[in-house]
């Protein structure tokens, strides 16, 4: 059974809904693009027409250094956007506690070390459990967040200081799934607008120590789940067949 409910090529200019398994180092731009050439090159083949104004976006941006769902929107269907974007986030994040970077991923190079041997499982599962719920939250200063008109990763490496406003979100679920010190592996189901580095590197600052995030795989967006997305290379199948 395909994971795309599509019959025909048509149904991509009325609007499909296209959950995309996003490489590692792959924007989600770089998504778009591919899928927009991959549904445009299967049209003007089967269609014999060039479509201008066809349309297709994506619901919510993945960082290069992330993995996982992106769900990329056709037609009609951008105009669900908004509304995808809104809906609750789950994430598999792997952390590592004891150092810290600027960009509190591996974008960036070390920059501080931290004592960890008062931190244990215990205190681990503890400081997890009072990140659950409603709270403000510090966006990393290599973020696309807007500032002055310009993206805030821009400040950055230009090392200006800039100062971010604290959005709020909730976080509905926070579990340890694996726990081989100091690499913690954890779920996460939050709301629209978390930043999951920032929440790892609040981690580290709760256990009285650093920590950065290692690796992170968006595993679902609403009611779509990253076991049900598609490749760029079975999407490529996809239409070859249909």
């Amino acid at each position: 059974m395909s994971k795309l409910e599509v019959n025909s090529v048509e149904d991509f200019q009325e609007g499909v809904v296209i959950p995309i398994n996003k490489p590692y180092e792959w924007t989600s731009f770089d998504v778009v693009k591919k899928v927009k050439n991959q549904i445009g090159k299967k049209l003007r083949q089967t269609l014999n027409i060039r479509l201008k104004n066809f349309k297709v976006g994506h619901a919510g941006t993945l960082d290069p250094l992330a993995e996982g769902l992106v769900l990329v929107c056709t037609g009609k269907a951008t105009k669900k956007i908004n509304d995808l974007m809104a809906d609750e986030k789950e994430y598999i994040a792997t952390i590592e506690v004891g150092r810290t970077t600027p960009s509190y991923d591996l974008e960036t190079e070390y920059d501080k070390s931290f004592s960890t041997e008062h931190i244990n499982e215990e205190l681990v599962k503890e400081v997890l459990k009072s990140f659950i719920g409603e709270q403000d939250q510090i966006p990393p200063v290599y973020s696309a967040k807007n500032v002055n008109g310009k993206r805030a990763y821009d400040y950055a490496r230009q090392g200006e200081e800039i100062e971010l406003k604290a959005n709020k979100i909730n976080i509905y679920e926070l579990e340890l799934l694996e726990y081989k010190f100091p690499i913690i592996r954890i779920k996460i189901v939050c709301s629209k607008g978390t930043y999951i580095r920032s929440l790892a590197y609040d981690i580290g600052k709760k256990l009285k120590s650093g920590a950065h995030l290692v690796r992170l795989v968006r595993t679902r967006i609403g009611s779509y789940k990253l076991h049900s997305s598609l490749t760029i290379k079975e999407l490529e199948k996809f239409l070859a067949i249909l």
